[in-house]
């Protein structure tokens, strides 16, 4: 006779999951519509359709939701990590589409208010800074072996900082995609220019 645990999760632990996802879903629209500090659980509750002690009992308090948001963000940067994988594409090609992509990404309203509101509460919660820091810390580790490779294949200037540069490069792709939504330049001008300067910037001479 099989073991049915081994089939995976039962009804109610689906069920379970749902209600967990539906509760974040609601609390990360009212972080982005209200802001982290005006949102109270029973914003959240209210959003989620559900019952304040429901909220509860997936999320012992609003902070425990910050942590989950982390986890969050730590699997939408996998996606650009995956991206700076190690692969056949020449060093330039892959950071032209990293560029593309994250520009892309941080450029929507949405996003960038979440992260505008996330990095706040970082600065004030160390634990959740530690977290956040981490996630970002793993994406500058991937780009930083991008530009080791560029510079191996002599595609790349050989004096590169490669660990300095991938913080630079995180630090003006983030502030072009901000000063998008502050101005009307197009979202693919910001592309072109920023790996434009990028290029321009680490090319072998």
């Amino acid at each position: 006779m099989s073991d049915s645990r081994s089939e995976g999760p039962t009804r109610r632990e689906a069920a379970t999951a749902r209600r967990r996802e539906q509760i974040l879903e609601a609390a990360l629209a009212r972080f982005v519509e209200n802001g982290y500090h005006q949102t109270g659980v029973r914003d959240i509750a209210e959003r989620a359709g559900v019952s304040v002690g429901n909220v509860y009992n997936h999320f012992p308090s609003k902070h425990h939701i910050l942590v989950e948001v982390a986890e969050l963000e730590r699997i939408e940067f996998d996606r650009f990590r995956r991206l700076l994988a190690p692969s056949d594409p020449p060093a330039s090609e892959t950071l032209h589409r990293f560029v593309s992509e994250y520009v892309t990404f941080l450029a929507t309203p949405e996003n960038l208010i979440l992260a505008i509101e996330l990095t706040s509460e970082a600065i004030r919660q160390p634990d959740i800074g530690e977290l956040f820091v981490a996630n970002r810390e793993g994406l500058a580790a991937s780009l930083t072996s991008v530009l080791e490779r560029g510079v191996e294949t002599g595609e790349l200037r050989a004096d590169l900082d490669a660990s300095g540069t991938a913080r630079l490069i995180l630090e003006l792709v983030e502030g072009a995609a901000y000063r998008s939504l502050l101005g009307d330049n197009p979202v693919q001008r910001i592309i072109d220019d920023v790996s434009g300067f990028v290029s321009a910037a680490l090319r072998k001479g």
